[in-house]
């Protein structure tokens, strides 16, 4: 069962992805390209490569639509940021603004080809489109 937590704007800046991260005690989501409801999470992995131990980069997660609630795929970024921690690495992925993360889910959904063509729009239900069309 979820539950509602006032926003803390004392943790940081809610427009940045570690700073909604903190201030709203959740993850980000963000509406695909595709028109899917998507989740993010920072995941860091020990990589050894000298001085940059450790590699960051951004799992989204798809959920479903329709029926049961739940994860129906998800979409991984490169490596975005490296360094000798792992604190050091989430914290520069946190510094990451909303509106880059939004573009980078968008690119993602493109190149895997579970959205539409630029432009043309989100991928909308049935029951939204017979909406606009004043379908009852």
């Amino acid at each position: 069962m979820g539950r509602h937590l006032p926003p803390d704007y004392s943790k940081g800046d809610e427009s940045t992805l570690g700073g909604y991260m903190g201030v709203h005690a959740r993850p980000a989501a963000f509406e695909g390209v595709d028109g899917m409801p998507y989740s993010v999470d920072v995941l860091v992995e020990e990589v050894d490569e000298g001085a940059a131990r450790f590699a960051g980069y951004l799992l989204f997660m798809r959920w479903r639509r329709i029926g049961e609630p739940g994860v129906e795929g998800h979409l991984e970024s490169d490596f975005l940021a490296r360094g000798a921690s792992e604190g050091e690495v989430r914290e520069a992925l946190g510094r990451m603004p909303l509106l880059e993360v939004k573009r980078l889910l968008d690119a993602l959904i493109l190149a895997r080809g579970w959205g539409l063509a630029p432009g043309s729009g989100p991928a909308r239900p049935w029951w939204d489109a017979m909406r606009d069309e004043g379908g009852e």
